[in-house]
């Protein structure tokens, strides 16, 4: 899934991004409301996270602008305001769920993967195929030929951004941005063992070979018959 974290507090904000990814989600952040708003205005997010007490743009505002804009993202609401009215204020504004803080990591993901089970994700982004490869966004599932395929998060989190862009090329910075939060390239080889691991796991004992390297250029993940790449 692709996820918005809006959260002022940088330390609460790694927090949450970390244990996210190593769930295999990928996830943005803003630190200020300003940001928050326009990055979800821009972007097509799974789920947002939203503080509510936000520099520049309160959380309560960001909702109503997102709703008023038909926006329909769920919205999980983050404050330490836990009195009643202030959670049916939240839930009024638009929030689909208000958890308190402090709270437990275990928690807040339990209360996404509850949101997402009530269908609030579209059908049409929950799963994304390759020939027989099925990678379900919302089990966290990989298939291919119907066998289930086992990835660390790592490798599910580049497997998705793959598909996202199938029949496409996808470089190394690419990668490194999305999957990995590196806006340079560190030098290593990080990238190769990965895609090594999971060609090793999708293509392997299947056929035909889906996952190809581009010389010179980076990944593609496409049929053989496509012309693509």
């Amino acid at each position: 899934m692709h996820i918005l974290v809006i959260e002022d507090d940088i330390e609460t904000a790694n927090y949450i991004a970390k244990g996210l990814k190593e769930h295999g989600h990928t996830v943005d952040q803003a630190l200020d409301g300003k940001d928050g708003l326009f990055m979800a205005l821009e972007n097509d997010y799974d789920i947002l996270i939203l503080d509510r007490m936000l520099p520049a743009l309160d959380g309560l505002s960001i909702l109503k602008t997102l709703r008023s804009s038909d926006r329909q993202t769920p919205v999980i609401i983050l404050s330490a305001l836990g009195e009643v009215d202030d959670r049916v204020q939240g839930l009024k504004a638009g929030g689909d769920d208000y958890l308190v803080k402090p709270f437990a990591f275990s928690e807040l993901l339990a209360r996404i993967e509850a949101l997402l089970r009530r269908g609030e994700i579209k059908p049409d982004i929950r799963l994304l195929k390759v020939a027989d490869l099925e990678l379900d966004r919302l089990t966290h599932t990989v298939k291919r030929a119907g066998k289930t395929i086992n990835l660390q998060p790592r490798e599910y989190v580049i497997l998705e951004f793959l598909l996202q862009h199938a029949g496409q090329i996808v470089t190394r910075t690419m990668l490194l941005e999305s999957v990995w939060d590196y806006h340079f390239d560190p030098q290593t080889n990080i990238i190769d063992v990965h895609i090594s691991r999971l060609r090793n796991k999708i293509d392997r004992d299947f056929k035909p070979a889906l996952l190809h390297t581009v010389r010179g250029a980076g990944y593609c993940l496409h049929e053989p018959t496509s012309e693509s790449c």
